[in-house]
Parts: C-alpha cells; structure tokens; sequence
C-alpha cells in the first residue's frame, strides 16, 4: 500500500513547451496574498482551484480562498512547533497533501517540535469532507528525529509520480557530518509508504536506515518533482563556497550526493585535496552569485505556455531568480530572471497550485506572489 499515484495528465502535450517559442516570454509576479507572519511554504490541495495553504513559521496554516486569506486558520499547531530564536532555521516547514485529498483529507506536515527541536513528520486530516479546517490532533507520526541544532532542518515533503512521499531533512550543521551515515535520517532524502511507514518500499537503501532514498546532502531546504516527466530537483543549501541544484530520473535512487566531502562539484574545505565522491550537481552558484539556494519548479501550467519545461529557482540571501533547462543530461539555456521578478524581498520557498501555476513566498514581506505573463 501507498499514496494512490499522480494521475497521469490528460493530454502530456498540453505540459510541453510549444516547438515555436524563443526564448524566455515575459514574467511579472502578481501579488495573490499578504499580511502573513514569516511564511515557509505555498501549496495548493490537488485538483483544488479555490484553495491554498499557506505555512507561517511559528506553526500556523492560513488558508487562502478564492484569493482572500482567511481569518480562521486551517490548523493552528503552534503549540507543538520550537525554535529557540526567530532566525533559527525550524518551525513549521514542510506541508503535502495525499494525491486523493478530496476524497481522503489527508496531508502531512514537517516541523521542528517541541521541547527540543526534534524533526517530526507527522500525518493530520481535513475535518470533514469540503472543510477549511483539520482535526487539531494528529493521526500518527511518521518521522521523529533528535537534532540537536537549529539550523540545517531541511523541510520539504512532496509525492513522487510513483506514489510515495519524500521528505527531506538536514546535516544538523554537525561536523563532522551524518551525511554519509547511513544508519542516520539527517541529510537524506527519505522516501515513505504513509499506508505502512514502517516498511521500506523498494528501491529504497538496503542496508542502513530503510528510509533512506538518497544521502549526502547537506541542507536539501526545497525540492520538487516536474509533473511531466518526474524527475526530481533537489536544492542544496552549500556552507562556504558553493550552492548547487541536483538532478535525478525518477526511480533512480539510491544516490550519494557527496557532503561533506564534496561541496558541489568541489572538494571540501575549499583547497583541499580529496578522492571526489557522489555525483555532480546540474548546475552549481559560486557564492558571489547565491548565499541559500532555493529550489523551486519547474512549469507545467497553461498561462505561460513558452515557459513550460523550464525549471524556475531563487536565491534567498541575494534575491536573485535563475532558469534552465534540463534535457535529460544537462542544464541548458541557463538565464537569470531577477529584473523580471523584483519583489523587492528575499524569496524563501516556491509553491504549485493544482494546475500547474508557480508562486513565490516572501519570508521577510509575508507575501505570496504568483508568476504570470509580463
């Protein structure tokens, strides 16, 4: 048993990009919502078009609603979220809802929890069937790791095309790193079967935590799967000199990303000499160019239809937003979009709705903007 698979879209040429398109087509961000308290994350309950729920860091779900954010939350979990100071990585981070949510009401949430910062993954439910609010306790617990730091938490829970959901966590910042280690979640990909989390499912590692579906990450902060293809992108938060993106076919697994031998491509520390290990990023930033990479997307909707294929990323300590193209062994058409998508605050996370449409959150604004054609 498993999260029910992503259906397959009804026409796959609809997510494709035109054979006629240029170059870039021109992008604006539309504000969509405001006045929210440090939001983490954007995400939209499948095949919902009314709705989208917002994460705020101290541990509330603000539901927005035909574009109005709500007064009431849709879950309010701030009494079992901590983080020991307000630019401490933890809180409340991570949010996926089950591929048949409209029928089931079930999502998950990834957090740091109280009192001492584990990192819980935990399963919740919709009150009732068509509700804008949840139960206020959860069904079980997935995932509950001692930590031990507050920074390096990772945060982002997603289903694959294959039905499972995939969580990230972080190294913890310890040195030396757990990385590596695989009887240990932190810096992991893990891959879960929510029907029966206590079973690996296969392809998952054989030996070490059962969890595990890749390792030798440092900070994976933000990842997500392309619709069409499945393909996973993973943003990897570097320490000193690097920031990287990693690209992975779907079911291929398994996978040493190299931390904390490696940083990107690198040896580390920078100047050191080392045996390289894992594989390679897709695309690495030299710290002048980016300080906290933030994965995002790439587009698949139907308003900008010459920017489909494309994987959309940002920067949170610069600001600034980049693109390529992966064909399935490369970057190509690498591009920076910044003048584009001036928001005049730091991008903290990306978000999807049902149909495909990108968002960008704004954690020093508490604003969520939606990309659209310029």
């Amino acid at each position: 048993a498993q999260g029910a698979p992503a259906p397959p879209p009804a026409n796959a040429a609809e997510l494709a990009r035109p054979a006629k398109c240029g170059g870039v087509p021109p992008l604006k961000l539309t504000l969509v919502a405001s006045g929210l308290d440090q939001p983490t994350y954007v995400a939209a309950p499948p095949g919902d078009p009314a709705r989208l729920v917002v994460l705020e860091k101290a541990g509330t779900l603000r539901l927005v609603k035909d574009g109005a954010v709500q007064p009431a939350p849709f879950l309010d979990v701030r009494s079992r979220v901590f983080f020991p100071a307000p630019n401490a990585e933890g809180g409340l981070l991570g949010l996926a809802f089950h591929p048949d949510y409209a029928k089931n009401g079930r999502f998950w949430l990834h957090y740091s929890s109280a009192p001492r910062g584990n990192v819980v993954i935990e399963e919740w439910k919709r009150a009732a069937q068509g509700a804008d609010t949840a139960h206020p306790e959860p069904v079980r617990s997935l995932v509950d790791v001692k930590h031990g730091a507050w920074n390096h938490v990772g945060g982002m829970l997603a289903f694959g095309k294959d039905g499972y959901l995939y969580a990230a966590i972080g190294d913890s910042a310890r040195s030396p790193s757990p990385a590596a280690d695989l009887t240990s979640k932190l810096g992991k990909i893990l891959r879960i079967d929510v029907d029966q989390p206590t079973k690996a499912p296969a392809g998952n590692m054989t030996s070490g935590d059962p969890m595990i579906w890749d390792y030798g990450l440092r900070n994976p902060w933000r990842f997500s799967f392309d619709r069409l293809t499945g393909d996973l992108y993973i943003g990897d938060v570097g320490q000193k000199s690097w920031e990287e993106i990693l690209v992975e076919r779907p079911g291929q697994g398994r996978n040493d990303y190299g931390w904390e031998t490696m940083e990107g491509a690198h040896c580390y520390p920078p100047g050191a000499t080392c045996k390289p290990r894992g594989l390679p990023p897709a695309v690495e930033h030299p710290r002048g160019e980016a300080g906290s990479i933030i994965g995002g997307y790439v587009y698949r909707g139907a308003k900008i239809p010459c920017l489909r294929g494309r994987y959309l990323y940002a920067d949170y300590v610069t600001g600034r937003f980049f693109s390529f193209v992966w064909d399935g062994k490369a970057a190509t058409d690498r591009v920076e979009l910044t003048s584009a998508l001036s928001p005049n605050g730091l991008p903290s996370s990306f978000g999807e709705d049902a149909a495909g449409e990108i968002y960008v959150v704004m954690f020093n604004t508490g604003r969520i903007y939606r990309i659209d054609p310029g």
